[in-house]
C-alpha cells in the first residue's frame, strides 16, 4: 500500500505538471511515465557498472554508450533547467523511443517496442517545469515493485477523481483512441526494462476465436493459468 509520505511526492509531482499546463491527467500520467523509465534505465546501467568493476568485466549490455553519457539521468539533472530541457527533447527523448532498435539507434531495424514507441510524444511545457518534476522524482525510491505498483495505482485513481478538478466527461470514441495509443507501449517499455527486447505485444480480441497459428502457442497449466511463450 502507498504510505503517506510517497503520496505527498506524488501529489506535488502532480501540482506541478498541473500548474504547468498539462492538465489532462493521462498526459500527467504518460509524461511521468515517461521520465520515470528514463530515471530507472540509468538505474539500471549503474547496476552493470557496479558488477562490471567487481569482476573486472566489461559492462554487460550497457543501455548507454560512452558518447551518451549525458544522456543518463543522473547527469542531466544536475544541468541549468534550459539546458536540460533542451537535452531531454532533442536527445534523451528521441534516444529512449529507439532503444532495442537492431544495428543500434540510428537506422537499425525497428523492434517492437521502438514501433510501439514511435508516436510518444514530449509535452513537459516549460524547462522550469521539467527541472522542478525532474528533482521531484529524483526523490522517489524505485526500485521495490511494489512501489511502482502502488504508485501506479494511485496516479491512475486520480483519473477516477479528476471531475473534483475541473475535467470534462471523455467521449468514448476519444477514450478508444488514447488506448490505442499507450496500452501496448507500456507494456514494451516494462518488458525492456526486464531485458526483453523485442516481445510479441500487439492488440487482439481476446474474445474472439484464436487465429490457427497461435493454437500451440498457449497451453493451460493444472493450475489452469494460463501461460504466455514469447
Amino acid at each position: 500500500m502507498i504510505t503517506g509520505e510517497l503520496k505527498s511526492k506524488v501529489d506535488r509531482v502532480w501540482d506541478t505538471m498541473w500548474s504547468g499546463g498539462v492538465s489532462n491527467p493521462l498526459s500527467v500520467i504518460e509524461q511521468l511515465t515517461y521520465l520515470l523509465f528514463i530515471k530507472r534505465l540509468d538505474e539500471l546501467h549503474t547496476l552493470r557498472e557496479h558488477k562490471a568493476a567487481r569482476t573486472g568485466k566489461p559492462i554487460e549490455a550497457p543501455i548507454f554508450r560512452s558518447e551518451q553519457e549525458h544522456l543518463r539521468w543522473s547527469r542531466f539533472k544536475e544541468a541549468a533547467p534550459e539546458r536540460m530541457f533542451a537535452i531531454v527533447r532533442d536527445e534523451v527523448f528521441p534516444f529512449m523511443k529507439t532503444l532495442g532498435s537492431q544495428n543500434g539507434a540510428e537506422g537499425g531495424e525497428d523492434s517492437t517496442y521502438s514501433h510501439h514507441m514511435k508516436d510518444a510524444l514530449f509535452m513537459m511545457p516549460t524547462p522550469r517545469v521539467l527541472a522542478n518534476v525532474v528533482d521531484q522524482l529524483d526523490g522517489i525510491e524505485m526500485t521495490d515493485t511494489d512501489t511502482k505498483g502502488d504508485l501506479y495505482e494511485y496516479m491512475l485513481g486520480k483519473i477516477a477523481s479528476a471531475g473534483q478538478n475541473g475535467q470534462f466527461r471523455t467521449p468514448h470514441h476519444i477514450i478508444k483512441l488514447m488506448v490505442a495509443m499507450t496500452a501496448l507501449r507500456i507494456g514494451s517499455m516494462n518488458m525492456l526494462l526486464h531485458g526483453v527486447e523485442n516481445p510479441d505485444i500487439r492488440y487482439r480480441d481476446s474474445l474472439a476465436q484464436a487465429d490457427q497459428d497461435d493454437a500451440e502457442r498457449f497451453k493451460l497449466s493444472r493450475r489452469k493459468k494460463l501461460n504466455c511463450s514469447f
